[in-house]
């Protein structure tokens, strides 16, 4: 076997394993959902082995879509570490087997505190399985081992029902993009989650002339504000337009005295809007798919709001 053939076979055994998982989903999974979502103390994952650093992962996931989560060490559990569990907590314990013996000499004390029990494993009769409130099954029909020892496709299936786990418990729980920037300050989730109303130009960075503004004052704010456009608006306050410095040109070119012109003639009447809620990335996908370089935000009566331009997103380093 080559070991583009191997590693085909590899691949395609774990995407086997995990799309196994969705036809077995079943109120197992919900009862689960309902659990963490309510859960009015901490998420605790605990697994040993390559089981633990899945179980890192998801409170990892957890933790950063709204619902603090932590890992405990199972060994370490047993010396003292179980002072860390409280009654009110969660414990999602991973263990493919059910029989590991460090996470079953915590279930009598765990019973005893009263702590909620998610099992996930692949042994849905095992000891963790009785014990637990709800099992959730993420048994799979062979490792891409080609020894079928290894955890592989089993941990690749524990990790994204995890993954599965979390998302539904963020969407239940209302989890926003802009908590989600809360939780992620630095690096590009930050800048990818920033909605645009956080960096619009607004208040006097606005450029705004009147529809009946004549051209000479339209180009001077299209000056002032050094952005190549400025927002029209009607007598009602709403957007009417707007006139970029391409309506500008095409203006000159088309009449003799551009001055002696209105704003209302020479702006563009559709332009691109997005809300204000809208995301950063959204907001560059549209300037890219448009061809354009600025986008007006408008509120929910359209009066505009402010004014998000390439080199806006280009400060923070989303471009």
């Amino acid at each position: 076997m080559t070991d583009l053939t191997l590693a085909r076979k590899v691949l395609q055994t774990e995407a086997d394993a995990v799309r196994a998982l969705a036809d077995r989903l079943d109120g197992a999974f919900s009862t689960a959902v309902a659990l963490v979502r309510e859960c009015k103390g901490r998420i605790i994952l605990t697994g040993m082995g390559k089981s633990g650093i899945v179980c890192r992962k998801i409170a990892a996931t957890l933790s950063s879509t709204g619902s603090p989560a932590y890992f405990v060490h199972p060994a370490e559990a047993v010396h003292g570490d179980l002072g860390m569990i409280q009654k009110d907590d969660v414990i999602i314990a991973l263990s493919y087997s059910g029989e590991t013996e460090e996470l079953t000499r915590l279930l009598e004390t765990l019973k005893r505190m009263g702590a909620t029990l998610i099992a996930m494993t692949g042994n849905p009769t095992s000891t963790l399985a009785r014990a637990a409130t709800v099992v959730l099954d993420c048994s799979v029909s062979e490792e891409a081992c080609p020894m079928n020892l290894v955890p592989t496709a089993s941990t690749t299936a524990a990790l994204a029902l995890g993954d599965a786990l979390a998302m539904t418990v963020s969407v239940e729980k209302g989890f926003s993009p802009d908590q989600f920037a809360d939780l992620h300050p630095g690096g590009g989730l930050f800048r990818r989650a920033r909605r645009v109303d956080g960096m619009m130009r607004r208040g006097e960075d606005l450029p705004v002339v009147a529809a009946t503004t004549p051209m000479r004052d339209v180009i001077a704010e299209i000056t002032r504000a050094r952005r190549g456009i400025t927002c029209v608006t009607a007598a009602d306050g709403t957007l009417a337009g707007v006139v970029t410095d391409g309506d500008v040109r095409r203006a000159v070119a088309a009449h003799s005295d551009v001055h002696a012109l209105s704003a209302d003639a020479v702006m563009s009447r559709s332009p691109v809007t997005v809300a204000p809620h809208t995301l950063a990335a959204e907001a560059l996908h549209l300037l890219e798919a448009r061809q354009i370089t600025a986008v007006v935000v408008v509120d929910d009566a359209r009066r505009p709001m402010g004014l998000v331009h390439l080199h806006d997103l280009w400060k923070t380093g989303l471009v």
